[in-house]
């Protein structure tokens, strides 16, 4: 499994139908696949304990992708076993009242992880440039200058949406936060597969929706939107990965990998304990064995 052959270069033209949906194997040792994704988990929390501890960076991980390809489960499955203290989810859905006073960044901003904490956004300010572009009259509702139809709204205004999401990343990683994007890729065949999964359990019918198939009319439109903001966005210290998401076993042991290894190069520490606490310390120390008469 080589994880450079899911990450996107800088500029590099994306064309998702030549990207795999699923694993490429006919068979997956579906146990192995758990073992080996537990023991990833394992390690991110260790390294997630010693951010939290260490309070000087923070991780932002992004899950992008069409409805059902599994951004619900990549969360519950890999941050299972990670302290709930030093991690927070954030789900983004229709601009409020409030939000849309506001430039489109600033809910996202808000939301940010602080020093020592795993930020995951479950759909991010990326949708400003993905069902805002297949759906441009979102965009009128931002109410900006110059923006008063859906012809102003051209590529000119993207390609500066683009850039101002770039600078955006860039300045926060510059402060601390590193920054993982994953694009869940998902085929339209298993969509309507786990649509009718949802339809069929009366558990899932709360995450089915008669717009789902709406947007599932747009399908092309979404593929073209997204390979646009992966081509444009991608760059060397904030990639996107373009994740299978057809089997979410592997695609759990692929974003589990990967955030193992941005972790690792990460390498938060333990603060180092000054000569002054030491001794302070050593005090406390000498004070609790006595009263414990030790």
């Amino acid at each position: 499994m080589n994880i450079a052959n899911f990450k996107i270069k800088p500029n590099a033209k994306v064309k998702l139908s030549k990207f795999p949906t699923g694993s490429g194997s006919k068979k997956i040792d579906k146990e192995a696949f758990k073992a080996s994704l537990q023991k990833d988990i394992d390690l991110i929390s260790d390294y997630q304990y010693k951010l939290y501890a260490e309070d000087r960076q923070s991780l932002l991980i992004i899950l992008q992708g069409m409805d059902a390809s599994g951004k619900d489960s990549t969360i519950k499955h890999i941050m299972n076993g990670v302290n709930p203290q030093g991690v927070i989810v954030h789900s983004f859905k229709h601009p409020s009242t409030q939000e849309l006073e506001h430039d489109y960044l600033w809910r996202h901003i808000q939301k940010l992880p602080e020093h020592g904490h795993i930020t995951i956004f479950n759909r991010s300010h990326y949708e400003n440039v993905l069902i805002a572009k297949v759906h441009p009259e979102i965009v009128l509702a931002e109410r900006l200058p110059g923006v008063f139809t859906k012809a102003n709204i051209d590529e000119k205004f993207w390609k500066n949406r683009y850039k101002q999401i770039v600078n955006f990343e860039k300045n926060i990683i510059q402060n601390g936060t590193h920054v993982l994007k994953f694009f869940l890729h998902l085929s339209k065949k298993e969509q309507a597969k786990r649509f009718i999964e949802r339809i069929d359990n009366k558990e899932k019918h709360w995450k089915f929706s008669p717009s789902d198939l709406t947007e599932r009319g747009f399908w092309d439109d979404y593929q073209s939107a997204y390979e646009q903001a992966l081509k444009n966005t991608s760059t060397k210290k904030s990639p996107w990965y373009i994740i299978p998401a057809d089997d979410k076993d592997y695609t759990h042991q692929l974003i589990g990998k990967i955030i193992l290894d941005k972790l690792k190069e990460i390498n938060p520490k333990f603060p180092a304990v000054s000569t002054a606490d030491a001794d302070s310390m050593a005090v406390a120390k000498k004070s609790l064995l006595k009263e414990s008469g030790k």
